[in-house]
Parts: structure tokens; C-alpha cells; sequence
């Protein structure tokens, strides 16, 4: 009896689970600000070694964040190989320089990348307004992605729906 329970401890431990690298199902940025590019039209979200970024062309940035309210047709935008988004790790915290600058610093290096291969982002625009309720002193633009797949060449994942958060412009 002692034999053949020794044999399937071995045995249990000969077939444990492989620790390698894990992959990714999810992200959380719910806490973090939006960022933009000042030079450039990129949105993006960071949080310690992550990065979520959008970035568009000049054109489809002027339409999407038209600082016009969009009542109940909010804009639409199909992610595609012109309008990207892309979350990315990086080997250590990562900031706007590393983002925004046009020779990006040495470090921190990207680690993982994956780009979304499909989907919306929906722009609902609201007015802001000064604190005597009447003078619009800007806009804030709730950004959700739909039906958005992301893709690193050997894994992927998908969201029904993702909030990226409220962008504000003037």
C-alpha cells in the first residue's frame, strides 16, 4: 500500500503545473488619468509598467473630439491599422517621456505588446462648465471601446466593453 500511494505522489508531482510566463487576460486602469502627446495625437493611460494607449491621425482625432456635445449619437471609430490601440509592458515604469518623446529614452524597453486587431471606440461628448453653471469652458469626452480584440501574435483577448475614462479638452 505504501508503494503504490509513494507512486502517485510521484507521479502528481512529475505532472504539476508549468510556472511559465503568464498571459495576459485582462488589464486595470480605472484609477489612472488620460494623458495626451502635446506634439502628437496619441491618448494614453500608464500605470507602473503598463501602458494603454490610443493613437490616431490628425483627421479622425479633429472628428473624434469635436468639442461639439453628441447628445444621443456619440462618435464612432473603428479600430483598425490606422486608428490603434495598443497596450503594451514595459521593463520598468514607465512615464510621458517614454511615450511622447520623438527618440524614445533606452529605457524602460517594451516587453509585451498587444495590438488591438478589432473593434469601436464610442466618444460620448458632454460641455464643461464654469462654476456659475452657464459659461462652457470646455468639453469631456467618455471614451469606451466595443468589441475590442487584442492580439501579441501568440495570445489574445477580448472585452465586450472597456471604459478608457473621460478625456477633457477647453
Amino acid at each position: 500500500m505504501k508503494k503504490v500511494f509513494g507512486l502517485i505522489i510521484a507521479l502528481l508531482l512529475s505532472t504539476s503545473c508549468d510556472d511559465g510566463e503568464i498571459t495576459l487576460q485582462s488589464f486595470d486602469f480605472d484609477n489612472q488619468i488620460i494623458q495626451k502627446c502635446s506634439d502628437k495625437t496619441i491618448l494614453f493611460k500608464t500605470k507602473n509598467e503598463e501602458l494603454l494607449l490610443i493613437s490616431l491621425p490628425q483627421a479622425t482625432y479633429d472628428s473624434a473630439f469635436d468639442n461639439t456635445e453628441t447628445g444621443d449619437t456619440p462618435r464612432e471609430v473603428t479600430i483598425n491599422t490606422s486608428n490603434k490601440v495598443i497596450y503594451r509592458k514595459y521593463s520598468g515604469t514607465v512615464s510621458s517621456t517614454t511615450i511622447c518623446s520623438d527618440l524614445p529614452p533606452a529605457t524602460p524597453t517594451v516587453s509585451k505588446e498587444w495590438i488591438a486587431t478589432g473593434g469601436t471606440m464610442i466618444v460620448e461628448t458632454n460641455y464643461l462648465y464654469d462654476t456659475d453653471g452657464v459659461t462652457i469652458i470646455g468639453s469631456t469626452h467618455n471614451i469606451t471601446f466595443q468589441n475590442i480584440s487584442f492580439s501579441s501574435g501568440e495570445d489574445s483577448f477580448s472585452f465586450v466593453s472597456y471604459i478608457f475614462g473621460n478625456y477633457e479638452t477647453n
